[in-house]
Parts: C-alpha cells; sequence; structure tokens
C-alpha cells in the first residue's frame, strides 16, 4: 500500500492556481523529492498534506485513510509531521519543553519522566543533547532547524515532509543532516523533500517530483528529471526567449 497517495489536487487563491489537478504517490521507506523553482507552488502542496490548508480538488490519502481538508492535529494524529521552511520553535521554552510539546500531541502521547527522557533520545538523535535546556529562542538558525525536526520525530510519523530542511547547512553540517535524514527512511519512514541543494536530492532521493506554476512537469529519477528539457527551462528561462 502506497504510504501517500495525492490524486487530482487542487488549490486556488483568488485568480492564482497554486496547484493544478496534482497527483503523485510516496512509497513506504521511500524518499520522494518536491522540486521546482521559487512559486512553483511546492509548499502549498505540504500545507495541503499536513492541514494548513483545504484542497479546493483532488484527494489524499495517507495509508488508505484521507486526509484532505482534515485539522492539522487529526493530520498529525494520522502520522503527518513536518518541518518548516521559516523555522517554527517555541521561543521561550527551552529544548527539551519543545520536544515534551510534540510527544504530548504524538499518536501515542506522553507525559512527565516518560516524555522527558524520550525528549532527551530525540535531542541527541539530532545533535542538541548539549542544548537540552537552552531555550529555544536562544539557539543558532541551525539548531533551530535540528530541535524543530525533533520536534517533528516526536509524533512518530509514517510520513515526514522537509521543507527546505538542509538549507543553510555548511558542508560538514550537510553530510550530518543527509546522513540523518538516511537513517530515518532506513527506519521505515517515509519523507517528502523539499529541497534545492542539488547534492542532497541526488544522494538522498529515490523519485523526483517537478513543479512548476502549480502542475507536475517531470517525474523520476533525480538524474532523470534533472536533465529534463522541460524542468532546466523551469529553473533558468527558455534561452531562445
Amino acid at each position: 500500500m502506497n504510504s501517500l497517495r495525492i490524486s487530482q489536487l487542487r488549490k486556488t487563491f483568488g485568480g492564482l492556481t497554486a496547484v493544478n489537478d496534482l497527483s503523485f504517490s510516496v512509497e513506504a521507506s521511500e524518499i520522494v523529492g518536491l522540486l521546482g523553482p521559487n512559486g512553483s507552488g511546492k509548499t502549498t502542496v505540504m500545507n495541503l498534506i499536513s492541514g494548513a490548508l483545504a484542497p479546493d480538488a483532488g484527494d489524499i490519502e495517507l495509508a488508505g485513510l484521507p486526509i484532505a481538508g482534515k485539522a492539522p492535529h487529526k493530520v498529525a494524529h494520522a502520522g503527518v509531521a513536518r518541518t518548516f521552511q521559516l523555522v517554527r520553535v517555541l521561543a521561550d521554552m527551552d529544548a527539551t519543553e519543545n520536544v515534551v510539546a510534540g510527544l504530548a500531541f504524538s499518536r501515542e502521547p506522553m507525559w512527565g519522566a516518560q516524555a522527558t527522557a524520550r525528549a532527551a533520545e530525540l535531542l541527541a538523535r539530532v545533535g542538541l543533547a548539549r542544548h537540552a535546556r537552552t531555550l529555544a529562542g536562544e539557539l543558532t538558525y541551525i539548531d533551530q532547524k535540528r530541535l524543530e525536526l525533533a520536534r517533528a520525530l516526536a509524533l512518530s510519523p509514517r510520513l515526514l515532509l522537509l521543507d527546505e530542511w538542509l538549507a543553510g547547512l555548511n558542508p560538514s553540517e550537510l553530510l550530518e543532516g543527509i546522513a540523518l535524514v538516511r537513517s530515518l527512511k532506513d527506519e521505515g519512514m517515509s519523507i517528502i523533500l523539499v529541497e534545492h541543494v542539488m547534492d542532497a536530492v541526488h544522494s538522498l532521493c529515490d523519485r523526483c517530483v517537478v513543479m512548476n506554476a502549480g502542475a507536475k512537469i517531470a517525474e523520476g529519477t533525480p538524474a532523470a528529471v534533472l536533465s529534463d528539457p522541460e524542468v532546466i527551462r523551469a529553473y533558468l528561462g527558455d534561452a531562445s526567449a
């Protein structure tokens, strides 16, 4: 069974069609890159999957369960977690408290000492063990991204949505980030990766779906789609224009 199936998904804002009859699927333990130039509709798709937006038309199913248009907390309980392009942490709470907040809303909620212990495991997993009691607002940008991922993992997701999570990392951090994302796949998690770091796309993605102006223009392996003339035109423009 597909982990995620999207069929004829559509979302408009006034006269702008942000997502135009989009269809694709994600298998269990698969990483699918959702690519495209800025403004192509990628983050809108993430918002539709996670419940932040309701589609105007189309279906979204997670492991056979319809989730299109459901409230974000119900989508999270179904097994979807995400990070955001613009990092969102609870700035006045420390790193442990941020992750504990996620655990309280997971499919199998945790509280008290059990939640604190699990939060410590997740912070260590993303490289933040030494910052367990640091206020989230005092963390560096990169460490806030790590914290946001730990909080997402606290939901024990079947499907993880990473919206430019690897952006802004230095070369050594990027290698660590790639290894971490790959380890999540190896544990059985399905992942949709919105990313402009092509080294990460080539290294991590089993397949890529490329969007432009809200529509899918290509789907296939990273090597195949990134050499597709239509994809090159979408990113670089038409040299003959």
